[in-house]
């Protein structure tokens, strides 16, 4: 028996509740990610660039969307991880350090890691 296929990931629950209650701001949103698609960058090309933009903002919710929809538009780990490098002379070491432990925590499984002290 082979391996299974992979499922693409969900939006988390406090999403699809939201959506559910604001059902207009998510066919906003929805328009909003259909224009962004419309254009001759492949999938994978505008998952990594999503992803740059969300290390950037530094929202760290959206660099774990990120990574799973990168995933999903099969980026490797290796060309995520060249997305935090290629950010570091912009935002900093501290923060490249803090987005990357988040790449790799959803890298991981999305398990976050208890903070040491």
């Amino acid at each position: 028996m082979g391996p299974m296929p992979k499922v693409k990931s969900r939006p988390p629950a406090a999403h699809q509740q939201f959506v559910r209650r604001f059902p207009r701001l998510g066919k906003a949103w929805d328009l909003v990610n259909e224009e962004g698609s419309a254009g001759p960058l492949d999938a994978k090309t505008q998952r990594l660039l999503k992803l740059a933009v969300a290390i950037g903002a530094m929202r760290e919710g959206a660099v774990h969307s990120g990574v799973r929809k990168a995933r999903d538009a099969k980026a490797s780990l290796a060309e995520m991880e060249q997305v935090v490098a290629l950010a570091a002379s912009t935002i900093g070491l501290p923060s490249s350090v803090a987005v990357w432990g988040w790449v790799r925590e959803e890298a991981d499984g999305g398990e976050r890691r208890p903070r040491r002290r």
